[in-house]
């Protein structure tokens, strides 16, 4: 079934309503849609280099969007809707445990989700049900989802199709390693300080 999901995914670069499938489907990747819109994104800018930074931004504003959306979810939804989505990620177990602490990281914690393959619908919904600040929400949400599309956007516009399988294959490890490292350095300076 998700093979088959993935590859209706792709059928919608080739449309002339490409743009559009973009945003649809960056909206609701980021709440509940288990397709990344990395998948329409690369192939976008591909056949279209010229465009690649209003591609990324589409899929940003979008992503973000949708990612306000999660958050409602979280905030006004999260019974009826949230935890089943959180069940069927398998993070429900974890929420209460979660959430204890969430508020004083979270701002972290959507920056590591915008970024990295960790499901960032998962985030969004958390965010919701534990009242994170919403402003702070959208502002991590944004330069993280920024940061991920307008990257990959710019290796496309660079680089072309001999960059694609890097970003299809390693760029979430590499995003990941970045987001350790980040960390890592913050933790090194708090420690010597």
């Amino acid at each position: 079934m998700l093979r088959g999901l993935y590859n209706w995914t792709i059928s919608l670069a080739a449309t002339p309503y490409a743009l559009w499938a973009l945003a649809i489907v960056s909206f609701i990747e980021s709440s509940v849609f288990p397709i990344p819109p990395d998948v329409l994104l690369i192939p976008l800018i591909i056949a279209r280099p010229h465009r690649a930074w209003l591609i990324a931004g589409i899929c940003t504003i979008s992503s973000v969007l949708g990612g306000a959306f999660g958050y409602y979810i979280g905030y006004g939804l999260f019974e009826q809707v949230g935890r089943p989505v959180l069940e069927f990620y398998g993070k429900d177990a974890r929420f209460a445990e979660f959430s204890a602490t969430y508020n004083e990281w979270g701002a972290w914690a959507v920056l590591v989700a915008g970024v990295t393959p960790f499901p960032y619908k998962v985030i969004t919904i958390l965010s919701g049900s534990t009242g994170l600040n919403f402003g702070v929400f959208m502002v991590a949400s944004l330069i993280a989802r920024g940061l991920r599309f307008f990257v990959i956007a710019a290796l496309l516009w660079k680089f072309g199709e001999p960059i694609r399988d890097f970003i299809e294959r390693r760029l979430g490890l590499m995003f990941t390693l970045f987001v350790i490292a980040l960390i890592g350095g913050f933790a090194v300076l708090g420690f010597i300080h």
